[in-house]
């Protein structure tokens, strides 16, 4: 359901206006530096034909995830059949192009009717004034939030108590591994199931990755003499960046210690990095660089992502979002495994919970059949058709039931998602204001810490110059 880089990644070319600024071309293009060359990469696909037919008005509904592609389009399919005055025509462009695309569709005054909106992006979007509130827009007002995933829908609620964006779908994070090698170590999965970490020792976490650990000379992460510079197998793997949300990698430890982001669940002004549970965390998880159980800064980049490091067997276990399941399976001599996240100080595991968006432009002149497009799409009829063919999960009960039974089907076991959505075992994405100037912060006090040059409490300096720009 995005790039292979976890969804907090598009804030980086994010570009925040102060609240109240009208809509500029040169502030809405600030951030946007391969907008030049790149707008007309988009794939159509239209449902029923080419054009709208005679009588029949014409939306545009935009989307960047090719995965996403098939379910959406025959959930769009039914929706025109039952609703044959309107004709929706689809774009998807890749994750990169599509914001491009977006951007400059809004500064052209050309966007699209409705698109698939992301946390990260929306408060940009919503201080521009370039999404439309979805109260009073027809059938919007007759979906309450009880009919989607506790949470999803405060999550695109502006701080003015109006929706901005109807939850399409959600994601959670697990442990992704290769059963063929957990097979070799002599491990069953039901070893992987009920573990727990602390950030003193690392519980039984730690001791699995240890075990997981091999190094040049065969020697394992938990025996006398490893070599924590020479490894040959990681216990965990890592990606090529460590960013200021964390999503599938040091989010789940920091949240499972009862740690929050900020002093509210949704539009925080405060932040918490200087939090001594956030600390002990950071020197914790950067701490296996030196244990040798993760990577150093560096090691990896793009090209060598998480799967592929497990699919190599350059690292055993990999924390990855549900919306890579399909990738990590469709890995050649894999045999996917997923595991549950270690329960934390707080007695269990706790997720970093997301989920996307349909918004409707403010610039649109057909607001009433966009919205009849994506109420359609929020839909049980419509949940269950996409949870049936979708390599994500749906926002709702309906849909997440279908495709848990759909990736049942393939063989796959996804509870260990969804199990933390129906336990409330999450901690909401940080939705704030000033995204990308935090991003920009911190970006710098994570790698610094990978690459053990600052401890957790180091953290705390750069906290105060985040807290500053809500003052």
């Amino acid at each position: 359901m995005n790039t292979p880089l976890h969804r907090a990644r598009d804030a980086r070319t994010a570009a925040y206006p102060l609240p109240g600024t009208a809509l500029s071309r040169r502030r809405l293009l600030q951030g946007s530096a391969v907008l030049a060359g790149t707008v007309g990469t988009a794939t159509l696909a239209s449902c029923g034909g080419s054009s709208a037919p005679a009588g029949a008005t014409q939306i545009d509904y935009w989307l960047w995830d090719a995965n996403q592609l098939p379910a959406y389009s025959a959930a769009i399919d039914l929706f025109m059949q039952k609703n044959p005055d309107v004709f929706v025509r689809i774009t998807q462009l890749g994750w990169d192009d599509y914001w491009t695309k977006l951007t400059a569709s809004f500064v052209a005054e050309a966007g699209p009717d409705a698109f698939t909106d992301h946390l990260a992006r929306y408060p940009e979007f919503l201080q521009l004034g370039v999404i439309s509130p979805l109260d009073g827009l027809g059938q919007l007002d007759g979906i309450p939030a009880e009919h989607f995933q506790e949470g999803l829908q405060e999550l695109w609620t502006g701080q003015d108590g109006q929706r901005y964006g109807i939850p399409k779908d959600y994601d959670t994070i697990a442990v992704m591994y290769d059963k063929n090698m957990l097979e070799e170590e002599g491990l069953t999965p039901e070893d992987l199931q009920d573990l727990d970490w602390n950030p003193e020792d690392g519980g039984s976490f730690e001791r699995m990755l240890a075990r997981l650990s091999i190094d040049a000379n065969g020697v394992r992460g938990d025996e006398d003499g490893f070599d924590p510079a020479n490894v040959a197998r990681y216990g965990m793997a890592g990606g090529g960046e460590i960013d200021y949300v964390g999503q599938s990698s040091w989010s789940p430890f920091a949240l499972s210690t009862g740690w929050t982001f900020t002093d509210a669940e949704t539009w925080g002004t405060h932040f918490n990095y200087d939090d001594e549970r956030f600390a002990a965390t950071m020197d914790w998880y950067f701490g296996l660089v030196d244990k040798g159980f993760f990577p150093p800064f560096g090691m990896f980049g793009e090209s060598s992502p998480a799967q592929t490091q497990v699919q190599s067997g350059i690292a055993a276990l990999a924390l990855a979002g549900s919306w890579m399941i399909t990738t990590f399976n469709n890995m050649e001599g894999m045999d996917l495994g997923i595991a549950p996240l270690p329960s934390g100080p707080v007695g269990h595991p706790v997720s970093m919970f997301n989920g996307l968006g349909d918004s409707i432009s403010a610039q649109s002149e057909k607001k009433e059949e966009a919205a009849r497009l994506i109420g359609f799409l929020a839909s049980d009829e419509a949940q269950r058709l996409i949870g049936e063919r979708a390599p994500f999960f749906p926002s709702t009960d309906a849909g997440t039931e279908a495709a848990i039974e759909s990736y049942a089907a393939e063989g796959l076991d996804v509870t260990p998602f969804t199990d933390r959505v129906a336990n409330g075992e999450t901690g909401l994405f940080p939705l704030v204001e000033n995204s990308a100037s935090i991003m920009t912060i911190m970006q710098r006090a994570f790698d610094r810490c990978w690459m053990r040059e600052i401890d957790g409490a180091d953290f705390a300096a750069y906290n105060e110059r985040v807290n500053a720009l809500f003052e």
